[in-house]
């Protein structure tokens, strides 16, 4: 395996193999085996262009051939970060079918994640697209370029500019090289954390691993090739890229459907014209659809199942939304380090519109365990920890963490208190310090260290404030320096010079003169959630 990644323990690995967990294939072979099957049928569509699983795999391999020729070599990693376009699906193959490990960049994220991606991967190429939106990623590029000398490349999706090669100008008809076939138990992916801590660490994923994620994740959702998969939010995410998302989709012989963004009249008029089955979505965009007529407006009889992940989704909102679009709401709770559950398309509703559901494996093993690591009885909240056949054994190169966030005995833990009731987890909040802003993660530390760099700031706290859309936002509670002042919009101003992505911005901003703290001189977060909770209460009323 990969020097700096760690393997699963040998016995553990005998049991995955000996149970068939592990089928011998890359994730380009597993799409590869569907395009044999059936070459004819629609693999992707997106807003102007469709493609079948034939076409599919002529674009992959147009790529694969073209980034071999021009040095990408199997085990090097490669930040990704591209915009949900067909080209991010035609790379992301490409690359791994060659056995280069893609780092899932998001499109959000900015100078000082990604300069923190290619240190920690040692990456030698970086991908993006030239402009998306008003944001022109190649600048940015550039500037990775001159800090790293060893980032040898950056291909561009679009116009390159000086010294950046352009993807289209890689290709080449021509693909009769062999290419070197990736060992399926090499890592063929690296996700990123949640970043509970400071910057995201780098979750290195095997070919087998992830041929299974998506394998079992399909299944539980009930994918077959009848499945159309429409998704919204970013494929580089683990939900939208194999959980089940689209290589889950790939590999029951499905089609992926790219929504044109997240507009709700474009999504469901896509969803109308495509006959799509299966949208996974988070709770951001669900509790727009249910304020909305746009349920009403729209031909949705195709629609049998309405997936939300990255943050839980209120028992009433399920049924409305049950109600309203006519499928089963199905939650999925899980990480990018591996344990994925899932709600049953035929669980009762006491487990259907409460439960986060429950392990898509039999062989995952779930524990809750209190404070000082023991085992709590059902019912009980405590930290989930888990280990399995998909699972991690460790963040790459990343000692010092592997040792906080693994067991002795190889279990990880998840940072999540939850309550188990059989194999069914129920969700209850976060242990670690995280802001969970409609599924996109938010390190309290993180943005901190940030505002502490600007000269006004004597110190600062950041927490969660509920928001009725996305469930939660940051606000920062600074003390500033004496004889200073400090204006919202002059903060957010700060924050941008630093790179960082807009969705870690806070969004409110409370001076005070002193934090409540403990008897130790702690921080009391819980206090200024419940004040600005408070204040904002007060607000809505008084409006």
């Amino acid at each position: 395996m990969l020097e700096g990644c760690i393997d699963w323990p040998q016995d553990r690995a005998e049991r995955y193999r000996e149970a068939g967990y592990r089928e011998g294939l890359t994730i380009a072979e597993m799409v590869e085996r569907t395009i044999g099957r059936v070459p004819d049928k629609i693999a992707l569509v997106a807003k102007d262009a469709r493609y079948s699983y034939a076409e599919l795999g002529q674009e992959v391999d147009r790529r694969a051939h073209a980034f071999a020729a021009a040095g990408i070599c199997p085990c090097d990693r490669v930040v990704v970060q591209l915009p949900n376009i067909p080209e991010f699906v035609f790379i992301y193959l490409a690359l791994v079918k060659i056995g280069a490990v893609p780092v899932m960049a998001l499109r959000a994220h900015r100078h000082a994640e990604v300069r923190h991606f290619i240190a920690a991967s040692g990456a030698v190429a970086y991908v993006v697209a030239d402009v998306v939106g008003n944001f022109d990623y190649r600048p940015m590029a550039a500037e990775m370029q001159r800090d790293f000398p060893s980032l040898r490349h950056v291909f561009v999706v679009g116009s390159p500019a000086t010294g950046q090669v352009g993807v289209a100008d890689l290709l080449a008809p021509d693909c009769a090289s062999t290419l070197t076939r990736p060992d399926p138990s090499e890592v063929a992916t690296m996700l990123l954390s949640g970043g509970t801590t400071s910057l995201s660490k780098l979750i290195p994923r095997t070919h087998e691993d992830y041929v299974l994620n998506a394998r079992l994740c399909g299944r539980v959702a009930g994918f077959n090739g009848d499945t159309v998969f429409m998704a919204i939010l970013p494929l580089g995410h683990n939900y939208n890229l194999a959980s089940p998302g689209l290589l889950g989709a790939f590999y029951y012989g499905g089609t992926v459907v790219i929504a044109p963004s997240t507009d709700s009249d474009e999504i469901f008029a896509m969803v109308e014209r495509e006959r799509v089955s299966v949208i996974a979505a988070v709770v951001p965009l669900i509790a727009n659809w249910l304020n909305s007529d746009v349920a009403d407006r729209y031909d949705l009889s195709s629609l049998k199942v309405v997936q939300n992940g990255g943050a839980r989704l209120a028992p009433e909102l399920r049924s409305r939304l049950r109600s309203r679009f006519g499928g089963v709401p199905q939650e999925i709770y899980g990480t990018a380090e591996g344990l994925i559950n899932m709600t049953r398309l035929d669980d009762s509703d006491e487990l259907l519109l409460n439960s986060s559901g429950a392990p898509v494996c039999d062989d995952d093993e779930i524990r809750v365990v209190d404070d000082d690591g023991n085992e709590v009885a059902d019912g009980m909240t405590g930290e989930l920890l888990t280990r399995g056949p998909y699972t991690i054994n460790g963040y790459y190169n990343a000692a010092e963490k592997n040792r906080e966030a693994f067991t002795e005995d190889g279990f990880y833990r998840m940072g999540d208190i939850v309550r188990k009731e059989g194999r069914y987890v129920f969700t209850e909040g976060r242990k670690k310090d995280l802001i969970n802003r409609g599924g996109e993660k938010i390190s309290c530390e993180e943005v901190e260290n940030l505002i502490l760099r600007h000269p006004a700031v004597k110190a600062v706290t950041l927490v969660a404030m509920p928001d009725p859309v996305f469930g939660e936002k940051a606000c920062a509670f600074v003390m500033t320096r004496e004889g200073q002042a400090l204006e919202f919009a002059e903060l957010i101003a700060f924050l941008r010079t630093q790179g960082i992505a807009s969705f870690k911005l806070p969004e409110r901003l409370e001076v005070v003169t002193e934090f409540p703290t403990s008897p130790v001189g702690k921080i009391l977060k819980k206090e200024l959630r419940e004040q600005i909770s408070a204040r904002l209460a007060e607000e809505t009323t008084n409006k």
